[in-house]
C-alpha cells in the first residue's frame, strides 16, 4: 500500500488505532510526548519520531487523537505550528473529541493554509479501537470525509458525515452525554437490584430481554464479575476514563448553554460524575460510576 500516516497521541485509543492501519499495510510514523507510551508503539511497528514535525512528513495523512481543544489549538496552531510543516497534499483527520469551536477553528486555520481538514471524532472505546469497530463522526467538507475513508475503514466499521466543520464533534458530545445517562441509570438499576438480594447476572438477562435494555448493561456492564473482559472485572481498570467523560460532558453542557437547550438529565451526569471524579476516581474507567451507588459496608 505504501501510504504514510503519521499518527499524534499513541494513549490508550490513539495505539491500537495505529495499529490497525499497520496490519492493513500502511507506513505508520508516529509521536507522543509521553515517551513509554512511544516506545510500547515502536514494539508493535510504529516508526518511532521525535516530534510532531518529524512525524508529518511525507505523510499521505497526519492522525490526531488528543485529549482536550487546548491540546490540539497548541499542536497546530499556537505552540507548534505544526500547520506550517504538513505538506499540502497531506489530509489532516482529527479525531479527537474537542468542542466544536475548537474544531471549527482548526479546520478553518487548515484552509486558510491550502490544507484540507476533517474532524473524526470516535465511539466505541479502547475495544472498538483494538478490534477496529470505531464509529468515525465526521464534519468538514464531503470530499474530504470520503478520501479519509482509505484509512478510516481499517480502523472502523461505520464512518458517518454529519456535516460542516464542527458537526461532528457536535453528533459525538450529544452521543456521550447519552452514554453517560444510560450508564448511571444501569448502575442505579443494578445496585437496587443487588440491593434486594438479587444475582446482579440474573437482573442483568432480565433486563438485556426486556425494555430496559442499553449498551451499557450489554456491552460494558459495571457491576464487577457480570462480564468478563470489560474494566468493572478488572478494577475498572483501562476503557475510558472517569475524567474524559467530564471533559465531555462539560463540552455538551457548553454546547447546551451556546444553543440554550433544556438538557437537565446531561446536567445531573455531569455533576455525578464530577462528584465520583473528586472521590479521585479520575483515572478509573467511567463504568466506575456504579461504586457511587454501593452502600459504605460493600465499598
Amino acid at each position: 500500500m505504501n501510504k504514510i500516516t503519521a499518527f499524534l497521541g499513541l494513549g490508550h485509543m490513539g495505539a491500537p488505532m495505529a495499529f490497525n492501519l499497520i496490519k492493513a499495510g500502511f507506513r505508520v510514523r508516529g509521536f507522543d510526548p509521553v515517551e513509554e507510551l512511544l516506545q510500547k508503539s515502536v514494539e508493535q511497528g510504529v516508526e518511532k519520531c521525535s516530534s510532531a514535525t518529524e512525524a508529518v512528513k511525507g505523510a499521505d495523512f497526519v492522525i490526531s487523537m488528543l485529549p482536550s481543544s487546548a491540546a490540539v489549538e497548541s499542536l497546530y496552531i499556537e505552540k507548534d505550528h505544526l500547520l506550517e510543516a504538513i505538506e499540502e497534499r497531506s489530509l489532516i483527520i482529527d479525531c479527537s473529541t474537542i468542542s466544536a469551536s475548537s474544531s471549527k477553528r482548526l479546520l478553518n486555520a487548515a484552509r486558510n493554509k491550502g490544507l484540507h481538514a476533517i474532524e473524526a471524532p470516535v465511539s466505541g472505546g479502547v475495544k472498538g479501537a483494538a478490534a477496529a469497530t470505531l464509529s468515525f463522526m465526521c464534519g468538514g467538507e464531503h470530499e474530504d470525509v470520503e478520501r479519509a475513508k482509505t484509512v478510516l475503514q481499517h480502523m472502523g466499521a461505520n464512518v458517518f458525515f454529519a456535516g460542516p466543520a464542527g458537526a461532528g464533534q457536535t453528533a459525538k458530545i450529544c452521543n456521550n452525554m447519552l452514554l453517560a445517562i444510560h450508564m448511571i441509570g444501569t448502575a442505579e438499576a443494578l445496585q437496587l437490584g443487588v440491593d434486594n438480594g438479587l444475582d446482579p447476572k440474573v437482573l442483568t438477562e432480565i433486563m438485556a430481554k426486556s425494555s430496559g435494555a442499553n449498551w451499557s448493561l450489554q456491552t460494558y456492564n459495571p457491576y464487577p464479575g457480570v462480564m468478563d473482559s470489560v474494566p468493572a472485572s478488572n478494577q475498572y481498570r483501562g476503557g475510558f476514563k472517569v475524567g474524559l467523560m467530564c471533559k465531555d460532558l462539560g463540552l455538551a453542557q457548553q454546547a447546551a448553554d451556546n444553543s440554550k437547550s433544556y438538557t437537565p438529565l446531561g446536567s445531573l451526569a455531569r455533576n455525578l460524575f464530577g462528584l465520583h471524579s473528586l472521590k479521585g476516581n479520575e483515572e478509573l474507567d467511567f463504568s466506575s460510576i456504579q461504586t457511587i451507588f454501593r452502600k459504605e459496608a460493600d465499598q
